[in-house]
């Protein structure tokens, strides 16, 4: 989809095609591009509002096809809600709604032209990039293994033009806006993609062509290296695979060369399918377990919208990939592993492998780079939707302040988060016969034990937080307006916020 800004209408004549999408907030008049779109129509809006229940309300819409005195195809009149409600979410969620509406008209063409009411707290140039995003996220689409019914799944909208009062203004912002939904489509495809075309080699060739494109430095650590380090918890996850696995080391550097900060690291769990190894999953467990990775696709994402957008900031993403499966070489049940920190595990389940991929992965970020705070990324636990359904993610710190900031990070964007606890009691739920720790707890508590498990790899003076996005990473049932496939590219969007708002220089 190809979007633009223009400058307001002056008259009706200067729309010419496709839709012209205009405004009214709830319980007030038609905002003054609906006012012009009416009298060039000869009052076909007032006249449809006479007879329709349209009350301004978020998100509701009126129709006028083809009116007369226009050339354009409809007139497609938008509620904003309460002028004192608009905000930056409830832009991009009315921008992916309008997408649908104008999707399902088949339309190809729109000229959108919304106002803001009086007492909106957004600028005309935030409303403009804002419903531009919510455009470009709704757009989005994952259709490359498809052969038949092309016309059912393929997006006729092609051209977005958006009014705002100064058009090159709302270019320049809507660049970053734009990078970042660059970012969740990466994501996104990395998690749309099948198992057997994304092992954990071709995420990692993936990552280095996206991700060298935009400067950042990647670097691929292969099982002969990892074992020379000492990866024994990851390595041990993918030893009953056919397919390597493989570490990948994202590395922007962003800050001006006078500011030598730490970067701020990102760690994701990249299982690129999860069987459940030799405590296999039923067969319905098993579905979808494709996006087993998607905390990985998740940081590589963000490495993609921080250098896209020349963020000022040191960053770091690191990703351990694998896959778990039941092979001749397999963990087992009873086994013990000795991690990249030295201590050891004893593994009662081979289906609970995020937490060793992710002990060695955050123990090598911390060791080489020294980080700022460390944000870790992983679809780590059934628990959590137990806990939270699909609303939240679970959120688990050693910080109050980081878990603070990801928390306001999260309801800018969308990507909400609920911090959970951590506590010596479920700490001693991992206690082992034999080894250091075992990597389960038992039967109740099961995200806040593998939290627990985590914060055994964090290092003193380490600022960390912990998102378990297993009910968040990909939707099952219904479609969000401003996310149009299974996967969600959850997490691109709250570490970006975090960035901007906390660690750029």
């Amino acid at each position: 989809m190809q979007i633009s800004f223009t400058a307001p209408t002056r008259s009706a004549g200067d729309v010419t095609q496709g839709a012209w999408v205009v405004s009214a907030a709830e319980g007030t008049a038609l905002l003054p591009a609906a006012v012009r779109a009416d009298r060039a129509s000869g009052g076909a809006l007032t006249r449809a509002l006479k007879v329709s229940s349209f009350k301004g309300k978020a998100g509701e819409f009126l129709e006028v096809l083809a009116p007369a005195g226009l050339k354009v195809s409809r007139i497609l009149l938008v509620g904003l809600g309460k002028a004192d409600g608009l905000d930056e979410m409830g832009l991009e969620t009315l921008g992916g709604k309008i997408v649908a509406r104008l999707q399902t008209a088949g339309e190809s063409v729109a000229t959108w032209e919304l106002e803001v009411p009086n007492g909106a707290p957004v600028k005309p140039a935030q409303l403009a990039t804002h419903l531009a995003l919510g455009a470009r996220l709704a757009g989005y689409v994952f259709d490359k293994y498809r052969t038949r019914d092309l016309d059912d799944y393929r997006k006729s909208l092609k051209t977005v033009r958006v009014a705002a009062p100064d058009p090159a203004v709302a270019k320049k912002a809507f660049a970053g806006l734009s990078a970042l939904a660059d970012g969740v489509f990466l994501a996104r495809d990395l998690v749309n993609e099948p198992p057997n075309v994304l092992h954990p080699a071709e995420f990692a060739r993936r990552a280095r062509t996206a991700l060298s494109k935009v400067g950042v430095k990647v670097e691929v650590l292969g099982e002969a290296e990892m074992k020379r380090q000492g990866f024994g918890a990851l390595l041990g996850v993918g030893q009953g695979s056919a397919r390597e696995s493989q570490l990948v080391v994202m590395q922007w550097n962003g800050a001006p060369k006078a500011k030598k900060a730490n970067p701020v690291a990102f760690v994701g769990k990249g299982v690129c399918f999860d069987s459940g190894g030799l405590s296999i999953k039923v067969g319905a467990g098993m579905q979808g377990m494709k996006g087993d990775m998607a905390g990985a696709a998740a940081v590589t994402g963000t490495m993609l919208a921080l250098a896209a957008r020349k963020a000022k900031v040191n960053a770091v993403g690191v990703i351990g990939l694998v896959e778990n499966m039941p092979g001749g070489d397999a963990i087992r049940p009873d086994d013990v592993l000795t991690s990249l920190s030295g201590q050891t595990i004893e593994v009662l389940n081979t289906d609970a492998e995020g937490r060793l991929v992710l002990a060695d992965a955050l123990t090598y970020t911390q060791r080489r780079f020294s980080p700022r705070a460390v944000i870790d990324l992983a679809t780590l636990t059934g628990a959590i939707i137990q806990t939270l359904g699909f609303e939240h993610a679970g959120l688990f710190s050693n910080d109050d302040k980081l878990a603070d900031r990801l928390a306001e990070a999260g309801r800018h964007t969308g990507e909400r988060v609920w911090r959970l606890p951590l506590d010596p009691f479920y700490d001693k739920m991992l206690k082992s016969k034999i080894a250091d720790m075992k990597n389960i707890g038992g039967p109740n508590s099961g995200a806040i034990t593998a939290a627990q498990f985590l914060k055994r790899f964090i290092e003193k003076d380490t600022h960390w937080a912990h998102l378990d996005i297993a009910g968040v990473a990909w939707q099952d049932g219904e479609r969000r307006p401003t996310i149009p496939s299974w996967a969600t590219g959850w997490g691109v969007r709250i570490l970006d916020r975090l960035v901007g708002e906390h660690y750029e220089t």
